[in-house]
């Protein structure tokens, strides 16, 4: 290898101009190469989410960018229902919208990073259901400063300036779950008391669930013996409250057993199952219609779920996030909620408690889930009986 002499020279002059220009173009096709290399990265979810990413349709950061923001896949309904009916509906409103998705795995940090990711690709909706309904508010306040709506979703996010909420009445939904259980306790003959595994802390849904649930419960000849609020969601911390209440009242120290959804009432189906308590003598409620839930009711191990027409839920956040991108007049949201700041245009929908006896006229009816996506195996003789075939 020649060195280079003074002035930089190592042979004629015109060699080492032709060199020098040959490495100027070879330094600017890596630095494209390493451009074009950050751009694709970008496109990338870097905040490590178990299932996220962009549908894409359209320019990245265009007119009809919108960002779905969802908080968890412990609960089956928001892989299996909310994201592909929102996305579907968008897409059929919107064929050049591009959805920015993302889940938080239940980790409030990382969907804060999630919504500062779909700001910077140029989100101009964020649809968000909240994993901490009150520390939503950063990603809100984040949002306003680049002039994006944000739609909470299905949760409400408390004490920040959003422009509308999109769920169910919470509080019916509770009420439902309570009327349900004592109904059934009654009628059955039932004397004694209930355990109560309520929804995340977090989550204002679930204290709405609690408050409708114990305005029934409360004034019932039913007493709550212990009384549990899930972090996370998970179902597996409701077996282990359920575990616990067992050891503290007993086997026979409780009649029936407040579940505020279909995964903890899971959990605590099987704690029953693993000390010995057949789940089919303890109504357990629920709520979701989760698919194990209703194949569960079929064979009487769990009494009730609440239905919630998730799907028109998720068409309803679908068709004002494309207007609100698209800067059309949005769709009415004639009701009205108080989150703490101000008077939140909302649309409520109207759940449905279910038992075996309406599944057909409702679950099946809706096309929510599939006669032979239900009534599989060891479910198949309770569809018979039901009359679901």
């Amino acid at each position: 290898m020649e060195r280079a002499g003074p002035g930089g020279q190592t042979g004629n002059g015109n060699s080492v101009k032709e060199s020098g220009m040959l490495k100027l173009r070879t330094v600017g096709v890596i630095f494209a190469l390493v451009g074009a290399m950050a751009l694709a990265a970008c496109g990338d979810d870097d905040n490590g989410s178990s299932d996220s990413g962009s549908s894409t349709g359209g320019d990245g950061g265009g007119s009809g960018s919108i960002a779905l923001l969802l908080p968890e896949s412990k609960t089956a309904r928001y892989e299996s229902q909310d994201r592909p009916n929102f996305e579907r509906k968008a897409k059929e409103l919107c064929a050049d919208c591009e959805i920015i998705y993302s889940n938080a795995d239940q980790d409030a940090a990382k969907q804060q990073q999630q919504a500062e990711a779909a700001i910077t690709k140029g989100a101009k909706v964020l649809v968000l259901d909240p994993v901490d309904a009150a520390s939503a508010g950063a990603i809100v306040n984040r949002a306003k400063q680049s002039q994006i709506p944000v739609i909470s979703y299905d949760r409400l996010i408390t004490d920040a300036d959003i422009d509308y909420y999109i769920s169910f009445d919470n509080e019916q939904v509770g009420k439902l779950q309570g009327e349900s259980l004592v109904k059934k306790l009654t009628d059955d003959g039932a004397k004694g008391s209930i355990i109560m595994i309520n929804g995340a802390p977090t989550d204002n849904n679930a204290k709405l669930f609690k408050e409708g649930a114990h305005g029934v419960i409360d004034s019932s000849d039913y007493k709550v013996a212990k009384e549990y609020d899930t972090p996370d969601w998970s179902p597996d911390k409701a077996q282990q409250e359920m575990e616990q209440a067992i050891t503290a009242v007993g086997k026979d120290g409780f009649v029936g057993v407040y579940a505020a959804n279909d995964g903890t009432g899971g959990g605590a189906i099987a704690a029953m199952k693993g000390n010995g308590i057949d789940p089919k003598t303890r109504p357990t409620t629920g709520q979701d219609a989760e698919l194990a839930a209703i194949q569960r009711i079929l064979i009487d191990e769990q009494y009730m779920t609440v239905y919630k027409a998730i799907k028109a839920e998720a068409e309803a956040a679908a068709e004002l996030a494309v207007a609100l991108a698209k800067g059309e007049t949005p769709p009415a949201a004639d009701d009205k909620i108080d989150n703490g700041t101000k008077q939140v245009a909302s649309i409520l929908l109207t759940p449905v408690a279910v038992t075996k006896d309406n599944i057909n006229d409702t679950i099946i009816k809706d096309k929510f889930w599939s006669v032979d996506e239900i009534c599989t195996g060891k479910y198949a003789a309770g569809c018979k009986a039901a009359g679901i075939q």
